[in-house]
Order: C-alpha cells, then sequence, then structure tokens
C-alpha cells in the first residue's frame, strides 16, 4: 500500500474479463489502477484509457517494477496461465487468478505446486461465490445449522457451442473444469465436513456426452447431487433442502425461499451492485483489497481451488493422463 493511502492494483491481460475486473475496482474508494500489461498492446491500451490505467508495460518485470502493485489480478486464456504464473509467482504481490487456475487437475497441480514452492499469496476469482443471492442463502443456513443439507446442482454445458465461439479444443476437451467449475463449486460453499467420496450414478462419456449424474457425501452428514446435461437444453439451478427450510437459485443471480408446510415461495432480497457489475465482480473485488491489506476475506483460496479441481475431477473421472 503506498503512503497516499491508496491500494495498488496492477492487471495481466487485456480480455473481456479484464474490463469486467476494471470497472469493478475502478468504482472502490482509495484505489489506483496501477498499471497493464497484455501480449496484446493494443487492447491493454484501450482498456488503459478508458478505465484511467496509470502504466501500459511490456513484461510482467517491468508490470511489477513500474507499479510496485499490492494486488495483481490475472486474467489470461487458460492454456498459458501456467505459463503467467511461472513469471507473476516471482514478485511479492497478493494474486488473483481467474478460475480455472488449470485447464485440467495435471495443469492445476502444476501451478499448485510452483505457487507452494515460490510462497506466493495467491486466490482464485469465483464470482458466483460472491453472488449477492449465493451470500443471502449462506447467511440463511446459519439458522438451521444443526439440520442436514441435500444440496442439488443442475448444470448445462455446450461443447459445440464453445467450439463455434473459438475456444481452444484442448479447454473445450476439458470444459468441466472451464466452465462446470462454477456450479460443481457450490458443493464447497454449501456442503459441510469433509468430503467422504463421490458415487458415479451416470459416468462421463466424452465419446457420447450426454448426462452426467453423481453424489457427493460428507462426514457432516450432507449430501450433494450433481446432474448435468451436454450438448442439450437445461437451466443453471441450485437448491438447498433442509428439514425446515429450502432455498433454489434459478438462475443462480436469484434465491427464492420455502418453509416446510407452505406452498409458495418467498424471493430474497436483491443486490444493486450485481445489476451495476458483473454478478459478484464488486463484492469480489473489495474482498480481494481486503485480502491484500493481510485482512479477512471470503475469497477462494489456492488450496480450496485445488481441492475442487480434485472434486470435479471425481465426478468426471478424468485425471492427469486424460
Amino acid at each position: 500500500m503506498n503512503k497516499e493511502g491508496f491500494v495498488k492494483i496492477a492487471f495481466v491481460g487485456a480480455g473481456y474479463m479484464t474490463s469486467e475486473h476494471l470497472k469493478a475496482f475502478g468504482s472502490i474508494p482509495n484505489v489506483d489502477l496501477a498499471g497493464i500489461y497484455s501480449k496484446t498492446r493494443v487492447r491493454a491500451e484501450k482498456l488503459a484509457e478508458e478505465y484511467r490505467v496509470k502504466n501500459i508495460v511490456d513484461s510482467i518485470s517491468s508490470l511489477h517494477d513500474s507499479t510496485n502493485a499490492d494486488l495483481v489480478v490475472v486474467s489470461v486464456p487458460e492454456l498459458v496461465t501456467f505459463e503467467v504464473c511461472k513469471e507473476v509467482f516471482q514478485h511479492p504481490w497478493t494474486i488473483l487468478i481467474e478460475k480455472p487456475v488449470g485447464f485440467n487437475l495435471e495443469d492445476a497441480e502444476r501451478i499448485y505446486e510452483l505457487a507452494k514452492s515460490s510462497g506466493s499469496k495467491v486466490f482464485v476469482a469465483l464470482n458466483r461465490r460472491h453472488y449477492g443471492s449465493t451470500r443471502s442463502v449462506v447467511d440463511e443456513l446459519k439458522s438451521v445449522e444443526g439440520s442436514p443439507r441435500i444440496v442439488e446442482l443442475f448444470d448445462q454445458e455446450d461443447q459445440i457451442s464453445a467450439l463455434r465461439a473459438g475456444q481452444p479444443e484442448m479447454v473445450v476437451k476439458n470444459w468441466m473444469f472451464a466452465n462446470s467449475i462454477h456450479i460443481i463449486d457450490y458443493l464447497n460453499i454449501f456442503c459441510r465436513g469433509n468430503l467422504l467420496g463421490v458415487e458415479n450414478i451416470i459416468s462421463w462419456d466424452p465419446m457420447n456426452p450426454f448426462l452426467v449424474c453423481a453424489k457427493a457425501n460428507y462426514d457432516s452428514g450432507d449430501i450433494g447431487i450433481y446432474r448435468c446435461v451436454w450438448n442439450a437444453p437445461g437451466p443453471w439451478s441450485v437448491s438447498v433442502t433442509t428439514k425446515s427450510k429450502r432455498w433454489e437459485m434459478r438462475p443462480l443471480e436469484v434465491a427464492h425461499s420455502q418453509d416446510y408446510g407452505s406452498r409458495t415461495s418467498v424471493k430474497l432480497s436483491e443486490f444493486e451492485m450485481d445489476t451495476i457489475f458483473k454478478p459478484g465482480l464488486k463484492f469480489q473485488a473489495e474482498q480481494a483489497i481486503r485480502a491484500a491489506l493481510g485482512k479477512a476475506n471470503t475469497l477462494c483460496t489456492l488450496d480450496e481451488s485445488m481441492h475442487l479441481m480434485e472434486l470435479i475431477s471425481k465426478i468426471y473421472k478424468v485425471g492427469e493422463d486424460d
């Protein structure tokens, strides 16, 4: 943190997510958008002009040296994350990396070991954790803490559309890590205790992807049910059921609750910041600033992200050699 009291933030990457992060961080008082680096300099220049970023540089080392940033936000394509992290981890800033940190489990393990050997302070941007709807359900669940929970996730993924949109073939092959991670993370958010194991009810068939179904068992007594349809229609949704109350998020940005004995549901409060900014990003940015200042925060740690990647691997029965 510099002597004027501003938290200095640097950015690696100049794509869509970087622009959304800049918008969120730029709205927070006492924040200095100190610098940006991208291999595509023209894009970096455009974002720097739009959001008044002070420095446009030509390397990650220059980004650190010219800004002395407290926090760096990394938003780069999945296939180059490892190479970028090798450079980013050489500097003592707090690091926030866009999910997934690794395009598959093996890549995630390489990045994890690299972070641990360098002693880097790394967090992972999973913005749905920071939705107002997600946080509302987390808060309401505290009132029924002793009740077992059934957490049901419905996921829909489309590899065909991803390929048509220009996603690399290797990323699409591992699309459960690149995109399903958002939904599967809700098991970590809502299920308590340690994971005992995963039962594969309908297994992933990479040659004929359609339906995947798995059950996750926790030592708290909580149960997670995950279903995903591939290359077919279906809305993302999450529900949490206890003996006295049920919550549903469909769409994920909106939460409703229903009491036992009632046939009606009640809409929980909406959060204006999730309509002004990409949902979850403003609150996530505030938490990232807390992390950079060494304060308690609700960001996903790299350890949690690694456990999440391992959980995805168990659900889809894909690993290092796939």
